[in-house]
């Protein structure tokens, strides 16, 4: 059975001109990014927009996809299960930022370095890439 997810590293331009990314924190108290199910009929694309939407409660635009994580667990009823997760890095254009409460603990905007430091230091090791993909496409290289 494949199972296919998406999500995206969102960022932004404050008041001051200055580029922030944002990071949720999961209700591990993980550091992390919005991602979620796909649902019938939507296409990868939807599915990262309508996530990030609903765990952070901002509108964004996709500007490139960054890369895929795959893996394998077992389902109790369907055994093992092949998870593909899309990502894209997102562009906040509108919304409000809010946490939707039930999956998660936080959301907020980091200086690029900042956000690097928090996901090297208390985020999930599959996800380094990830952002450290969304940062280079951004123009800014991490170690």
């Amino acid at each position: 059975m494949l199972e296919i997810s998406a999500g995206g590293v969102v960022f932004r331009h404050n008041e001051q001109g200055q580029l922030q990314i944002q990071l949720i924190q999961d209700r591990y108290g993980k550091v992390s990014l919005p991602k979620g199910k796909m649902e019938a009929g939507e296409t990868v694309e939807q599915t990262a927009l309508r996530e990030i939407a609903e765990e952070t409660g901002l509108e964004g635009k996709i500007v490139a996809p960054i890369d895929q994580i795959k893996y394998q667990y077992e389902h109790a009823e369907y055994g093992t299960v092949n998870k593909e997760v899309h990502y894209y890095l997102v562009e906040a254009v509108g919304g409000k930022h809010q946490a939707q409460v039930e999956e998660i603990r936080g959301v907020d905007w980091f200086e690029p370095m900042e956000a690097w430091r928090r996901q090297k230091q208390s985020g999930y090791d599959n996800n380094h890439r990830i952002v450290a993909g969304a940062l280079q496409l951004l123009g800014l290289s991490v170690h």
